[in-house]
């Protein structure tokens, strides 16, 4: 130990001081245990100063009985002298069962002790617990036997099963989807006539809206299987589609958002949501220039944003609920679902998804190309706005003089009217004064 060191460094996630062996030491004794592990130093102020302590055989007795009967941990205690004065040193490991102080549960933040409480208190009791893994009271009776079948169907199409029984508690039991007799809830939520029974708001919700005022919303309930095949028809039913002639007089269907996109942002809020978190839904929010796809449950298993847009090893909150979806040819490669979403959006000319974690869960955003033709149209634009926007789109920005010489016959009041319309619709903005202003879209 390089205890020297530990004094220029000061306290930290796994180093704290005091002066006194007070109720300040055991909460940050718990604390460590349920974090990851740490080291308290009695005999040292907060900033760092040497101050002494007694470490008297007694004393020293004192407060490991005090540990060991309040926390139940038996940590290693050991006496230094430091300039002649001396300090305690208790080492604490990480445990693996959570240990509370005088009921209370703490966990260590940067230099801080913290109290675990509500949804944290409950995530940190059923850490490395799935709830996809946890049994049920649910019977066999509840399984639908015909959503088995379609998935046994689809998994041995692709060779990732190979099924020689009919009985479906034989399958489920060989999914792992049956423990010590009972249902899972992987297998009720993925195979049940009603899952919604059991977990009331484990359901997709998809509202399209305009100008802020909802105008469809969905609730779309069943099994997981389902949830994904009807949320994806009823967003298909609130986006645009049109049709291009593309060689040999072969008709393709061009949707606002390419739908390998929305499948694989519909798949990932389904099948990495929290559901521990029961009073709110998966929810899919479609709006006139963009999607919101919205899960309870932030990143799992150490990812965050930036991580995701790389190659990342899969840790999946809920591991049967993905796995049966990958057997099920639904979901490719594991860990690999944001990189396609974002080549498919590309590939199709369109922005790179926004990724945020908020409100307690995971969104993603996608954005319309609100410059395309189709859409302009829709908007109103008369033929000189969609002229403006055009030569904004080759160019980078539009003058007056620019848009006096594009659009022939036009007063210039009329233009400026045009674009302030545009600037109104936030699909330009204006740089700079008024005499020399110039436009530019966002």
């Amino acid at each position: 130990m390089n205890f020297s060191r530990i004094l220029d460094e000061g306290k930290g996630t796994q180093v704290e001081f005091t002066e006194s062996m007070n109720e300040h030491g055991f909460r940050a004794i718990s604390a460590f245990s349920n974090t990851n592990g740490g080291s308290l130093f009695c005999g040292v102020s907060d900033k760092g100063e040497v101050t002494g302590f007694d470490c008297s055989e007694k004393n020293v007795r004192t407060i490991t009985a005090k540990i060991t009967s309040k926390m139940g941990i038996r940590p290693s205690i050991s006496c230094f002298t430091w300039e002649k004065k001396k300090v305690l040193c208790i080492d604490v490991e990480k445990s693996s069962n959570p240990i509370s102080y005088n009921g209370i549960y703490f966990r260590r933040e940067g230099t801080k002790t913290t109290t675990i409480l509500g949804d944290k208190l409950r995530d940190f009791f059923l850490r490395g617990s799935n709830w996809d893994g946890l049994t049920n009271d649910a019977t066999l009776e509840e399984i639908d036997a015909e959503s088995v079948a379609r998935f046994i169907s689809r998994a041995a199409k692709r060779d990732r099963i190979f099924n020689e029984t009919e009985d479906t508690w034989q399958i489920l039991k060989s999914l792992n989807l049956i423990v010590n007799g009972k249902l899972t809830n992987a297998a009720v939520i993925l195979f049940g006539k009603e899952p919604q029974k059991y977990f009331t708001n484990a359901l997709v919700r998809v509202i399209r809206f305009k100008d802020e005022v909802s105008i469809f919303d969905r609730r779309i309930t069943g099994n997981l299987f389902q949830q994904a095949e009807e949320a994806e028809e009823a967003i298909k039913n609130s986006i645009n589609v049109k049709f291009e002639i593309k060689g040999k007089l072969i008709r393709e269907e061009v949707w606002d958002y390419p739908l390998k996109a929305i499948r694989e942002a519909l798949i990932n809020s389904i099948v990495h949501r929290d559901y521990f978190k029961s009073q709110i839904q998966t929810q899919i929010k479609i709006f006139d220039d963009q999607i919101w796809f919205f899960n309870p449950g932030e990143l799992f298993g150490g990812l965050t944003i930036e991580k995701l847009k790389e190659a990342h090893p899969s840790s999946p909150r809920n591991p049967l609920i993905a796995e049966m979806f990958f057997k099920a040819g639904l979901v490719e490669v594991h860990g690999s679902g944001i990189r396609r979403m974002i080549r498919s959006l590309k590939d199709a000319g369109l922005p790179e998804p926004e990724f945020k974690e908020e409100f307690a869960g995971f969104s993603v955003y996608m954005m319309k190309n609100v410059y395309d033709m189709e859409y302009l149209k829709s908007l109103g634009l008369n033929r000189s706005q969609i002229q403006a926007v055009s030569y904004m789109q080759e160019h980078g920005s539009l003058t007056m003089s620019d848009f006096l010489r594009i659009s022939p016959g036009i007063t210039e009041r009329t233009l400026r009217r045009y674009l302030a319309d545009l600037v109104d619709k936030k699909l330009v903005r204006a740089i700079g004064e008024k005499k020399g202003r110039s436009y530019e879209l966002y």
